[in-house]
This record gives C-alpha cells, structure tokens and sequence, in this order.
C-alpha cells in the first residue's frame, strides 16, 4: 500500500531525528554543537539584547547555568601537570636514540618560535591594512591618564627571561602552576632518565604511564561533563556581553577573525606542502578538537583530545604526539600573538598613538615571548597584553573597550592555537618519516 506524502514525509522526518538523535548520543562533537547552539540562544533571551530579564537576575542565573563550565575547567586545570609531565617524559624516553631526541628538539623549539614571529606580523599586517581603530569613538566614560612614553629598544629583559625558565625551586614552580618551568624541568628529569641503565628508568617508566593513564581517566570523566559544560559557558557568555558591545567594535573583531583565517591559510599551506597531506582531510579530522577549543575557549583544556586525535585520526606516531601537544599547548601560541598584536595596533589607532618602527620591532619580540610563557587557559591573553600596551606607549585603560568582546575572541584564538599543534605534530611526522628513510652517512 502506498504511502501519503503526508505520511511519507512524517517517515523521512523521523528517520533524521532519529539520525540526529544517535548522532548527539555517539559523538561528542555533536553534543557540544548542540550545547554551543542552546547556550547562544538562552544567552541571548536573558542578555540586555532582549531585555526580558532584569540585568541582575540574569547575571545570577547566568551563573548558576555556568555551574558545570566551572566545574569542567578545574577538573581539566586539575589534572594537566601530571598530564603534562607524564607525556613530555614518555615521550622523550620513547625516542629511538638521544641523537634524534636532540635533532627533534631544536628543531620543534625552531618551529614554534617561527610560526610564532608569522603570526604576529600578520596580525600588525591586518590590523594596518583594515584600520579598525581609525573609525573608533573613545567613550567618555573611559578615564585617562597620560601614556607612559615608549620604552627604547633594548633587550635587557631577555637574558632574565632566558634563567627563569629554569625554576630554581620545582615544588615551587608546580605548586604556582609556572607551565614553562614545569615543561623545561620535566624535559630536563626526561633526558636524565633517557640516559639511564634500563635497571633505573624502567620503573620510572611505569610509573609515569599510570600517572598518564590516571590523568586520561579523569579526563574521560570530565568529557561527559562537556556539552554541559559549553552550554553553561556560551549562555553566560552572551548574557553579559549582549548584541550593543559587539556591534560597537565590529570592525575589531573583523580583524582579529581575518587575521586567524589567514593564520589558519598558513597552517593548511604547511599541512600540504611539508606534511604532504590534504588540507580538507586535516580540516575534516580535527574539526572535533576546533569545536571543543572553541567552546572552552582554552588549549589547555583541549589537550587530552588533541592528543587522542593526532594519535588516532592523525596517524601521528605517539611518542611524537606525546612530546610535541604538551608543549605546543603552552609554548605554541599563534593565535593569542595574532590576537595580541591586532589589539595593539586598534588601541593605538583608537587613542591616536603613532608607534615608531623601534616601537613595532619591540612589540614583536615581547608578543613572542609572552606568547610563550602565556598560560593555555581563558582570559590569560588580556593580562600579557595590558604589558605589551604600556611598553609601546598605549593606555592600559584601553583595555576596557576591548574586555566586553575578548571572550569570544578568546575561544576563536584558542582554535587557531590547538590547529597550529596539531599542524606540527603533522609537519614533524613527516619529517621523522623522511630523516628515517635516508642513508646513513658514510664514515
């Protein structure tokens, strides 16, 4: 008996939800999405934009619905130490030889400084190119002080920067979270444990693979948490912002998203012409660890599925994955410099303060290593640049007129940050690959 086109279509109707359905309960970028999507629209409802909600009611029940969001960012800030530390060792102690350990290093130290130099002269590129602080009318209720003056060029402050990042106290530097000592110190014990007998490393192996698989454990718990997690951090997100802030400086958040799409170009260009590998394939496999950056608007909290999925979709070896993601979530920090040099150059046009090339060049060098030395967690971008603004001459209080927008901007920065990772991991394999397939030299 033939089907109404009623019927029919009820029937091709129910056949997508039930898609849709199982796709939410199997995959985990599907849920996410979906808590992203409800957290804007519920945001939006009770942000000043719509105006049904009382500005102080909404900013409690805001709170309350960013409960979970807390609760996952501290689950995830509670194991990445031991995570970090685990991994970084693992996967220096799975090298073949302490020769290729050597190579692999200065070469990935290399690399990050490199992309790191691109993309904050793309970012001063885009920011002069569009102007998008030209056009920007300082509120009144902004306060002002005089600008300090532009610092001379010096490099005074770099041998200092050099000695910090070996910590002189290590329970020290564990205890006040201080990532790059941490990671200098772990790669230092990890090269020590290398060179030892099999006899001394051997336990400490163990040891260090169950601390790694305590600390994934945790993380499997603290996933299930996630789509909560984003609808509670979005809605609270767009309840405080509202649509009148960000269409106030539209064009500065044009620029900053012009800038990481072009970043994003670059990484794809790597991807194809080093890692010889398909840029639309590479897009399509980390799509899941893009959306879970962006909704947590933190590489740090990504990490355990950046490391999965450079692994498993990838086909990164592990050992490499294992060295290259926790570093690169600290030290590779391409977007928060893209972002970084953008605001710079907006506040300068929006306050009418020519910066001199001497300025420029060392506001590159200070993007750079602060860029390093940047903690993977939310908002720890704003707080280096309020540095870089005073040594350049700008008011801090500028600040202000971007702080309304940084959030999202925030998670689009922490996007382009897990991509460049997971760009390396490929770019290095590859290179791996390719050193292995040489002849040995003669003698």
């Amino acid at each position: 008996m033939e089907q109404s086109p009623t019927a029919s279509f009820e029937n091709r109707l129910l056949r997508i939800n039930q898609r849709l359905l199982g796709l939410i309960r199997s995959q985990l970028w599907a849920k996410v999405l979906l808590g992203l999507l409800l957290g804007a629209l519920t945001g939006t409802l009770l942000g000043p934009s719509v105006g049904w909600v009382e500005p102080d009611l909404s900013r409690v029940i805001a709170e309350w619905l960013a409960v979970p969001g807390v609760i996952f960012i501290k689950l995830i800030k509670l194991i990445i130490i031991p995570l970090v530390v685990s991994s970084i060792m693992l996967g220096l102690l799975s090298s073949e030889d302490l020769e290729q350990l050597r190579r692999l290093g200065l070469r990935v130290a290399g690399y990050f400084v490199f992309t790191t130099a691109v993309s904050i002269n793309l970012g001063l590129l885009m920011a002069y190119l569009i102007q998008p602080g030209r056009a920007f009318e300082v509120p009144q209720s902004v306060e002002l002080t005089e600008a300090p003056a532009p610092k001379a060029l010096d490099f005074t402050s770099i041998p200092k920067f050099i000695t910090n990042l070996v910590p002189d106290n290590l329970l020290g530097a564990l205890v006040q979270a201080e990532m790059l000592g941490v990671i200098v110190a772990s790669i230092l014990f990890g090269i020590a444990i290398f060179s030892l007998s099999e006899q001394y490393s051997k336990p400490v192996t163990r040891l260090l693979g169950a601390t790694q698989e305590i600390s994934m454990t945790v993380v499997g718990w603290s996933m299930r948490l996630a789509p909560f997690a984003v609808f509670g951090l979005v809605c609270q997100l767009t309840a405080q912002t509202g649509l009148e802030v960000l269409q106030s400086i539209i064009y500065y958040m044009l620029t900053v998203i012009s800038g990481l799409a072009c970043l994003l170009v670059f990484y794809l260009l790597l991807v194809a012409l080093l890692a010889r590998r398909n840029p639309f394939w590479f897009l399509k496999n980390i799509s899941e660890v893009q959306l879970l950056a962006f909704s947590t608007a933190s590489s740090a909290a990504t990490m355990p599925l950046t490391l999965k999925v450079a692994e498993e979709k990838l086909g990164v070896r592990r050992s490499l994955v294992q060295f290259i993601v926790p570093i690169g979530a600290t030290v590779n920090m391409d977007g928060t410099a893209l972002y970084q040099g953008v605001a710079a150059i907006f506040l300068a046009q929006a306050f009418q303060v020519e910066l001199t090339m001497p300025a420029l060049v060392l506001m590159v060098v200070t993007v750079v290593l602060a860029s390093i030395g940047t903690p993977a967690t939310p908002g720890a971008g704003i707080i280096i640049l309020a540095t870089i603004l005073q040594q350049v001459g700008i008011p801090a209080q500028g600040i202000a007129l971007i702080l309304g927008v940084d959030s999202f901007l925030g998670m689009c920065r922490a996007t382009l940050n897990v991509t460049g990772d997971l760009t390396s991991c490929l770019v290095f394999d590859r290179w791996l690959k390719t050193a292995q397939q040489e002849p040995a030299s003669p003698v």
